[in-house]
């Protein structure tokens, strides 16, 4: 049956929202927290969505708003195999790609495997299809940086055999194979870096700062803060997020793009916000601070804002308001491991 999904109010150019109409799209991490989203968004501008997932990290819970779209179809499969998608493709978004610090850390060769033999086979994809498509980067490029806010011209400060270079050298190797792809194989490519995105769906357990302190907040946990708590993060709500992915794919930008939000606040004052805004009664305690936990991350979206007439919309407060009602009402699941980074 068709979906029945309202049209998104999220400030989609007319224009854009052409583009997406009728179109045919492969969303690679279709099952993933801020792949689910993205498949939604497209089938309520009306495209048909193609997810290709294997359910190592992402859930099947995740697409239930989709069990009943026939604009919408899931492809059980690991990206680092090969695939094929019959039929014409107009975008393809990969996202797949181990992304919380719990999930790279178990899965450290998976994460590369994914960023390279993945990357290469959703490019190699959208070159038999002469699709356009946009492959998720992020933040982790930058590293620890040493330049603030951070630029697409940045280079980034990486330590490439620390524990988190599986999945930021991952991605910077997805970037240059993507590149090589668009000089030599005419292939129309994006690179997105994105950075922290949170929102409803990301599993309370997989260790990223914002579900980890909601989820210790709403249990009476508490809440688990790295080293002083003065190093920085720029949080975009995942409504946001969706929205930048939709306006890079539909420009004719080639370049790297940031797509998050310029506020910035300390993980201490984040976690203060969380437990006012939960009612929570938590204490807060210091752990150590993890191997190449970057200091700053604040992008500059100066490039997003020209190139793509893109800029976040929903503050803080009211995004973490709606991911803790989200978490309020989901089944509880596992207990919480591992510190707020």
């Amino acid at each position: 049956m068709p979906s029945t999904m309202p049209l998104p109010n999220d400030g989609c150019t007319p224009a854009q929202a052409v583009a997406l109409r009728s179109s045919r799209t492969v969303v690679t991490g279709a099952a993933g927290f801020l792949g689910s989203h993205l498949c939604e968004r497209l089938i309520a501008y009306g495209s048909h969505v193609v997810g290709v997932d294997d359910l190592s990290t992402g859930r099947g819970e995740n697409l239930a708003a989709l069990d009943e779209a026939d604009a919408f179809e899931l492809l059980l499969h690991d990206v680092t195999l090969p695939f094929h998608v019959s039929g014409q493709v107009d975008y393809v978004f990969h996202l797949a790609s181990p992304a919380s610090p719990l999930d790279y850390g178990k899965q450290p060769v998976r994460t590369l495997v994914t960023g390279s033999a993945g990357t290469l086979n959703a490019l190699t994809l959208a070159a038999q299809k002469q699709a356009r498509i946009v492959v998720a980067s992020t933040s982790e490029v930058y590293g620890d940086p040493l330049e603030h806010p951070q630029r697409e011209s940045y280079w980034g400060n990486v330590n490439p055999v620390g524990p988190r270079s599986v999945y930021d050298e991952a991605k910077r190797y997805a970037e240059a194979l993507t590149a090589a792809f668009g000089r030599t194989a005419q292939v129309d490519t994006a690179i997105v870096r994105i950075f922290n995105t949170y929102g409803p769906r990301m599993r309370p357990y997989d260790g990223r700062v914002v579900p980890t302190f909601i989820a210790q907040a709403l249990a009476g946990q508490p809440l688990t803060v790295a080293g002083d708590g003065s190093q920085t993060r720029s949080l975009c709500f995942v409504d946001d997020t969706v929205s930048g992915l939709l306006a890079l794919a539909t420009s004719g930008e080639r370049e790297p793009v940031n797509i998050g939000n310029p506020h910035e606040i300390t993980v201490l004052q984040l976690a203060d916000m969380i437990r006012e805004l939960t009612g929570s009664a938590s204490s807060i305690t210091h752990t150590p601070l993890p191997a190449d936990d970057p200091r700053r991350r604040c992008p500059d979206i100066t490039r997003a804002r020209q190139a793509l007439g893109w800029t976040p919309l929903v503050d803080l407060s009211a995004g973490l308001s709606r991911t803790i009602d989200a978490a309020r009402a989901a089944t509880a699941g596992p207990a919480l491991a591992g510190d707020a980074r």
